[in-house]
């Protein structure tokens, strides 16, 4: 399948959650439904989870559509107080609990290559006008039956789609190592994650010389729903993504 056409999906099949852990041999097939999630920084626990379904899997990309209305799980203060409109001092610091909520919105294409500890976002505006690409960094992610987790990273990168790049969330990255969220090898790690994108970026590699700021989501697929299980024990390190 090229990065320009959805491929035959499964009629929005859900990839099943038993079983033992895929090995490098195991790929979804298109339209497959999975489950990507964010474990809290600091926890084990899972704190945002969006359904999406499979556009591509193989062993250099995985390529997922998170779909306009999509029911997903995302972390808010305990009075409902969206965790962005919380003040920066204390955004990190004040209790927290998860709530559901529908995906607004034109959709997200999400591109994660193997082992890169990155993932790449692409949104759209009315009518498929390509806006801008977003990258995501985080740690490699890890690969269960049905789905894979990450940890987010806070610091991100925005791409516009003449190449041109800029710094997101430089703010909270601090912020996030003031409170101990991130330790200093971390902060280092992440920091040297973003230069090697920005090296990717610079040389309009892959995934942003795919031509997926073109790509169509095929309108059979469903919306994936949301599944009871949506917080399952996330997998451990030696389930890497392949």
């Amino acid at each position: 399948m090229t990065a320009h056409t959805a491929g035959q999906g499964t009629g929005g099949r859900t990839a099943p959650t038993g079983g033992g852990v895929p090995g490098a041999d195991h790929r979804w097939a298109p339209g497959e439904q999975v489950l990507w999630r964010y474990r809290a920084n600091g926890s084990a626990e899972i704190h945002i989870c969006r359904p999406v379904t499979v556009v591509q899997d193989t062993s250099e990309l995985l390529a997922v559509w998170l779909a306009p209305g999509t029911l997903c799980v995302r972390p808010e203060l305990v009075d409902g107080t969206a965790v962005h409109c919380e003040p920066l001092a204390t955004r990190y610091t004040r209790p927290r609990r998860t709530a559901r909520v529908h995906w607004t919105g034109n959709g997200v294409l999400k591109l994660a290559r193997a082992g890169e500890p990155w993932s790449v976002w692409l949104f759209w505006e009315p009518g498929w006008r390509f806006r801008n690409y977003y990258v995501n960094l985080e740690e490699p992610r890890l690969r269960w039956p049905g789905g894979i987790d990450s940890e987010d990273h806070f610091l991100d990168i925005g791409v516009r789609p003449d190449g041109s790049w800029h710094w997101i969330d430089e703010d909270e990255f601090a912020q996030a190592s003031a409170v101990g969220l991130l330790d200093t090898e971390q902060c280092g790690r992440v920091r040297a994650a973003g230069l090697a994108a920005v090296e990717r970026i610079e040389a309009w590699a892959a995934p942003f010389d795919g031509g997926w700021d073109r790509w169509r989501p095929d309108p059979a697929w469903s919306v994936p729903a949301l599944r009871d299980d949506w917080d399952r024990a996330p997998v451990t390190e030696h389930q890497r993504l392949s």
